[in-house]
């Protein structure tokens, strides 16, 4: 596709990125885009015409390297570059994602409070005002279509889609799983269960409600609402998201029938990404119950299919602590048999999440050890391990020392899980 110049502006419809997700070092951007440039910003853009990232172009800029990003539930995220090895040390990514939440303050940034931040909002208000100013009648018809679709999606209508995506759904995705983080967070996101079996007392981003499965109904009717929700930009997507927080615990025919209603209602196969993606929450009872014709279901999908089972510690006074309704035994158990799983199917990876924060135990950094080390006779490269901030994180820097005390003696991959909704 061509360039065109009017004015100060760089105008580039349905520009071609990569078509996988990718570990590098550097912005790379994914799928077909619209992008415009000015001299100080780059503004992409969905297919639809919704504003999709805001970098910097010039030194003036907190970074180059560095970027703000929409969400389709119309939240920002500023992606920070964090000082490269640091940030993959951390995270498992060269950018670490700041929202604003408690937990994800760790680094100390903040971001969306800077002067070039809010230089950049105030950059893409400017923008619109200067779009709207252009008679299109003359211009070739990819940019006046694009103009058109941006103006369209004015501040009112982005936030009218966010709420859309909600209530096709049955509300606001209050946290994705942390491996999410391999496809940037751009997960399609369908509802198979509500609820959770626990509602544990430390938690602060479940719904509170009790488990229920949804209906294939329900399942189906949102996928049809989710393919014309996307529209034109649904070609960017390749992976989904069965939430509430144990789609696990759905079974193996609820899982089966909205994997196999994804792939076909959602055209993953039509996709400009590789390598689709599955990902959903478990609990504990969820994967001590995943019995092999469930998991050869999965292992067979045309996804590859991540799992995140919270764990939180191996610790019984810990789990009182946090008010977990299960014994330090189920919790060993259920590692015991997420490690089995990862080991046996190829095309599933589970991992677990552990807390981590100020007022916790003497003994539960080490009940964790005890299962991520003294367990486990060699490093194994699959099954994460996040260690989850509480609200009360304390020093950062005692935090994040201890992180890597533990990130040294731990025989899996660790990382820190950061919150990201949806």
């Amino acid at each position: 596709m061509n360039t065109y110049h009017l004015s100060d502006l760089e105008i580039e419809p349905e520009k071609k990125g990569s078509d996988r997700y990718i570990k590098i070092s550097y912005p790379l951007r994914y799928g077909r885009f619209n992008e415009i440039r000015t001299r100080e910003h780059i503004f992409r853009f969905t297919l639809n015409g919704e504003i999709k990232t805001i970098q910097g172009s010039s030194g003036g800029w907190l970074e180059t390297a560095e970027w703000l990003k929409r969400t389709a539930g119309n939240d920002w995220a500023y992606f920070s570059a964090g000082g490269y090895n640091g940030a993959y040390n951390y995270t498992g990514e060269y950018y670490i994602p700041c929202l604003d939440y408690q937990t994800n303050t760790i680094f100390g940034y903040g971001k969306f409070e800077s002067m070039e931040v809010r230089n950049a909002f105030d950059a893409w208000r400017s923008l619109r005002q200067k779009l709207d100013g252009i008679d299109t009648g003359d211009l070739p018809e990819p940019v006046a279509s694009l103009i058109d679709r941006i103006l369209r999606m004015n501040s009112k209508n982005l936030e009218k889609r966010g709420k859309e995506l909600h209530d096709i759904i049955g509300g606001p995705v209050s946290v994705l799983p942390p491996d999410t983080r391999h496809v940037e967070y751009d997960v399609i996101p369908v509802t198979i269960a509500d609820g959770c079996l626990y509602n544990c007392g430390f938690c602060r981003v479940k719904s509170g409600m009790g488990f229920k499965t949804r209906t294939r109904e329900s399942i189906t009717g949102q996928l049809h609402a989710l393919k014309r929700f996307y529209g034109r930009d649904l070609i960017n997507y390749h992976s989904v998201f069965f939430g509430q927080h144990d789609a696990l615990f759905a079974g193996i025919d609820t899982i089966a029938y909205a994997a196999e209603k994804s792939f076909e209602i959602l055209d993953i196969e039509k996709s400009i990404m590789k390598e689709p993606r599955l990902f959903m929450f478990g609990s504990v009872d969820s994967v001590l119950r995943a019995d092999t014709p469930l998991l050869d279901m999965l292992n067979n999908l045309p996804f590859f299919t991540a799992i995140n089972i919270g764990l939180e510690s191996g610790d019984p006074n810990t789990l009182a602590l946090l008010k977990k309704p299960l014994s330090a035994q189920k919790i060993q158990s259920a590692f015991s048999r997420l490690i089995e799983i990862n080991r046996n199917f190829s095309n599933i990876e589970i991992s677990a999440n552990f807390v981590i924060g100020d007022g916790l135990p003497d003994t539960h950094l080490p009940s964790i050890l005890s299962l991520t080390r003294s367990q486990l006779d060699h490093f194994y490269p699959k099954g994460d391990i996040y260690l989850s901030p509480l609200e009360d994180i304390g020093s950062k820097e005692r935090l994040l020392a201890g992180f890597n005390a533990f990130k040294t003696l731990c025989r899996l991959p660790a990382y820190l899980y950061l919150i990201q909704r949806l």
